[in-house]
């Protein structure tokens, strides 16, 4: 049945109604212009940490809108608040208090408990 070599691979289906949305919840609450973010990645392209670790603020963001918080617990430290990525942005979204709320709802549970 493989004639050409290859097997079609079995479906994978990444449910994300299943994800604990309740960090961007919180955020959208406080931050109104988290929903302004079109991910365009300007935010990323002028990160300071981003230059010498492994870190972008725009895939954050998209993890969080989809309750992926895993890696943005990991990763959300690594920011250090220079503030060049709310410079850049085209959509003027405080990028600065987006990743100041995080930090406060993973430390807090509660804030943010559905």
């Amino acid at each position: 049945m493989e004639k050409f070599g290859f097997k079609i691979s079995k479906t994978r289906v990444i449910d994300f109604d299943q994800n604990d949305k309740s960090v961007a919840e919180f955020i959208y609450t406080n931050e109104p212009s988290f929903r302004l973010c079109i991910e365009c990645g300007g935010c990323s392209a002028t990160c300071t940490a981003g230059n010498f670790i492994p870190f972008s603020l725009r895939e954050l963001q998209i993890l969080l809108k989809r309750g992926e918080t895993e890696k943005v617990k990991d990763n959300i430290e690594k920011c250090m608040l220079c503030g060049k990525c709310s410079l850049v942005c085209p959509r003027g979204v405080n990028t600065r208090n987006i990743i100041e709320l995080a930090k406060r709802a993973f430390k807090t549970p509660e804030l943010h408990a559905v």
